[in-house]
């Protein structure tokens, strides 16, 4: 009669081999190289920028909170406070709260992507935050809306003078945004002439008396 503990210390050595040859693949290589990075200390705008410049004293950080205007003042100009680094592949994530009085001025904001500046404007892909473009992907100072928010779920769970959170996903061509885990926009890049690479900023629209709030922000660089 054949030994039968001897098959199944085979069957066990062929397991360990192909769990080994798995860990090592390159495919499971790349996900375990992905480091989730804070991109806010939860005490400093270290990192970050503010453009332009002389909007430099509507950024504040309070309470483990990056504060942006204050939610009486008129902002004046579009202005971004923007991280020093650049990025191309990734997954952002943050917590935002929006507030300020929409029957004074526009209250809006947006989270920039893939973004730079030049000639005094910022360019880039935005995630749009607001009453009337919530989930939208707009192309700042270049091509406007590249395709609308669905609301459809979106709008049972927004809450919209509240605390939510969003989720900008950028691969290759494919750009996708979730709010509260709902996805609102699921966009592929065909101009190839697009840069892929650039900063990540937070907006305050001009217009209104917009207030912006942000904790728990993130990146994944993505392989």
């Amino acid at each position: 009669m054949q030994n039968p503990i001897q098959p199944l210390a085979d069957v066990s050595k062929i397991v360990a081999f192909l769990m080994l040859t798995l860990m090592f693949s390159p495919g499971v290589m790349a996900q375990q190289a992905e480091k989730t990075t804070q991109l806010f200390d939860g005490k400093s705008l270290k990192g970050w920028k503010v453009f332009p410049s002389e909007f430099t004293g509507l950024w504040t950080v309070k309470d483990g909170v990056i504060v942006g205007g204050d939610g009486t003042t008129n902002i004046a100009e579009n202005n971004y406070l923007c991280t020093e680094n650049a990025y191309e592949d990734f997954e952002f994530r943050c917590l935002f709260r929006l507030t300020g009085d929409h029957e004074k001025g526009m209250i809006n904001s947006g989270i920039q992507y893939r973004s730079f500046i030049e000639g005094g404007n910022m360019v880039g892909y935005q995630a749009d935050i607001g009453r009337g473009f919530w989930g939208d992907i707009y192309d700042e100072h270049r091509r406007a809306k590249l395709i609308g928010g669905d609301l459809s779920t979106l709008q049972h769970v927004l809450k919209e003078d509240g605390w939510n959170s969003y989720i900008v996903r950028v691969r290759g061509e494919r750009h996708e945004l979730y709010i509260n885990g709902v996805k609102t926009a699921d966009y592929i890049e065909k101009d190839a002439s697009i840069p892929t690479k650039g900063i990540i900023g937070v907006q305050l629209h001009s217009g209104g008396n917009a207030k912006l709030e942000l904790r728990d922000i993130t990146i994944t660089e993505l392989k």
